[in-house]
């Protein structure tokens, strides 16, 4: 796919996207206290990057975040979700039990849609990619 010829695309993408970055993570963050969390947070984060690829061209936007990243990404969201199921076993209480861990447990929440936010975003930009990618075959 070749890169848009529209100014006013590219110049919308690059002043709205910091905004709709930060609307993310402030949604994938907040799901303990208003509407939001990490599913979500993690498709608005990944919509920066489908922007980018509109703005800019899909081929440059995934040149610049190669597939070992986003595969990384997706994964170490994860194992992040993991370690905190896991590390509650470890401290004698069930799986994902959130209170057994020594902090408050909206803390432990956040560690979790963090997690799931990653792995969303890391999901939803690779498919992202492979469409653009299937489209141009």
């Amino acid at each position: 796919m070749q890169r848009p010829e529209s100014p006013v695309v590219t110049k919308t993408v690059r002043v709205v996207s910091p905004f709709v970055l930060t609307f993310g993570l402030f949604t994938l963050l907040h799901g303990t206290k208003s509407v939001g969390g990490g599913f979500q947070g993690g498709v608005v984060v990944a919509t920066v990057v489908v922007a980018l690829g509109f703005g800019f061209g899909v081929d440059e936007t995934r040149r610049a975040l190669d597939r070992q990243t986003l595969v990384g990404t997706a994964a170490a969201g994860v194992v992040l979700f993991g370690l905190v199921a896991v590390g509650s076993l470890l401290r004698g209480a069930p799986v994902l039990d959130l209170t057994a861990y020594p902090v408050a447990t909206v803390y432990v929440v956040e560690l979790v849609e963090v997690g799931i936010g990653v792995t969303v975003a890391g999901v939803v930009t690779t498919l992202f990619f492979q469409l653009g990618r299937a489209s141009d075959e």
